[in-house]
């Protein structure tokens, strides 16, 4: 599709615009992303829509039962103009329910099943149907984080593929290019599951700070996230480099695991035999990985990870001289919309949006909610840009982000020009 871009109540030109724009904004103190599902599919992931696509295509059973106890509307199983559910607050009203069936159903004493009431008995398939949609759904959510099978099996597997993860080494190392003497690391906040942020910055060597400390027995330990790395061998403006990115995955990871009250990080080798194990089961199998908030937990020592990592987030966008950059977001968790409403109360902050559904008119009724009210407030600090198929958001977003070198070497040669221009005039 054309190029389309909008900075307030102004269309942008063309590319070089907006990456003169982009160029302006990599110079503020804070620079960070937020990365929804979109931003995943050129690596092999699934886009919300897909997702549950796949889902209703799959385990076509366990899509009417949710359907009929009114877990979801009959127009999200349709073929023809299916509306895709919040698949997250899905799996909070599964989690509720579950843990309410299961109360009920403890008061019915399973050894006398003959003798059962048809309503007990009602109950208790109620409660296996449940315990059964709901790893069907855990099974598709976790097949679409899991990207290639390669990339876990082997630690040499994403670097000798140069192509799946290449826009996201791109745009690390352009961010990271991008600081200045003394300004932070850049932040990446991310709904996604997956691992690969990690596995490209890994590839390029580039320190991944996540709010997890130690070797063996990786716990998170949130204090982290306020510490740095520099070059002890480094000298002049060098020192002050930057070697590393902050990452805040939102919704919890493929390889975080709630044990003892902490949350640990383990390997990926052994979260992929866990995940083996778990997508082999039929039935109401439980992965033993965290991978998403659960109204369940959510007061316990999920909630505590989960809050903390919110809590960064709405405190850096709050920060003067901030800039986000949202890519592959489709504006489906209303808790973050909320916080990023809010956050353009910081006269400073500056967001720029990559929306494949915006083709240049804000009112489109088929854009979401939240995009629409951000684009009638027509506020100069709010850039959207418009794009095409999914597997496009990201690597856009690294062909637009401006290469520093070539930014500082066209400053120095301005600058040359300028002197040169002023110096007969002192002269004089």
């Amino acid at each position: 599709m054309p190029f389309i871009a909008i900075r307030g109540a102004s269309l942008l030109a063309d590319e070089v615009e907006l990456q003169a724009h982009l160029a302006s904004l990599l110079r503020l103190e804070n620079v960070g992303l937020l990365l929804g599902a979109g931003a995943s599919v050129a690596a092999g992931g699934f886009t919300m829509i897909a997702l549950w696509n796949h889902f209703v295509a799959a385990c076509p059973h366990d899509a009417e039962w949710l359907v009929e106890h009114g877990f979801i509307a009959r127009e999200a199983v349709v073929a023809q103009d299916r509306i895709t559910p919040n698949i997250e607050r899905l799996i909070d009203s599964l989690e509720i329910a579950l843990s309410d069936w299961t109360r009920k159903a403890g008061l019915i004493d399973e050894d006398e099943l003959v003798g059962l009431a048809p309503d007990e008995q009602e109950e208790l398939q109620n409660l296996a149907d449940l315990k059964t949609s709901r790893a069907a759904l855990y099974r598709t959510v976790v097949s679409a984080a899991l990207l290639q099978e390669a990339w876990w099996i082997s630690p040499g597997g994403v670097e000798s593929d140069e192509t799946r993860l290449a826009s996201q080494r791109t745009i690390l190392q352009k961010l990271v290019s991008a600081r200045q003497p003394g300004q932070s690391s850049p932040w990446i906040f991310t709904t996604n599951y997956d691992l690969a942020i990690e596995w490209a910055a890994e590839s390029i060597d580039l320190q991944v700070s996540n709010g997890f400390l130690g070797v063996h027995a990786r716990r998170f330990s949130p204090q982290s996230f306020d510490l740095g790395f520099r070059n002890t061998q480094a000298r002049g403006e060098a020192r002050f480099g930057v070697y590393n990115i902050y990452l805040a995955k939102l919704h919890g990871s493929l390889t975080w695991r709630e044990e003892g009250g902490q949350v640990f990080e383990i390997p990926a080798s052994l979260a992929h035999q866990r995940i083996t194990e778990f997508m082999a089961e039929r039935e109401g199998a439980e992965l033993g990985l965290m991978v998403m908030p659960r109204a369940a937990k959510y007061m316990d020592t999920v909630g505590y990870v989960l809050g903390e990592l919110f809590r960064r987030f709405a405190e850096y966008m709050n920060k003067p001289q901030t800039c986000l950059i949202l890519c592959g977001y489709g504006f489906g968790d209303e808790h973050i919309n909320r916080l990023i409403r809010s956050a353009l109360l910081n006269p400073t902050l500056q967001l720029v949006i990559y929306a494949s559904g915006f083709t240049g008119d804000p009112m489109n009724l088929a854009l979401p909610p939240t995009l629409r009210k951000l684009l009638s407030l027509k506020n100069p600090r709010v850039t959207v840009v418009g794009g095409g198929a999914a597997s496009a958001y990201v690597d856009s977003l690294a062909r637009h982000l401006p290469d520093p070198l070539i930014y500082d070497e066209d400053l120095r040669k301005l600058e040359k020009a300028l002197r040169a221009t002023d110096a007969p005039a002192e002269e004089a």
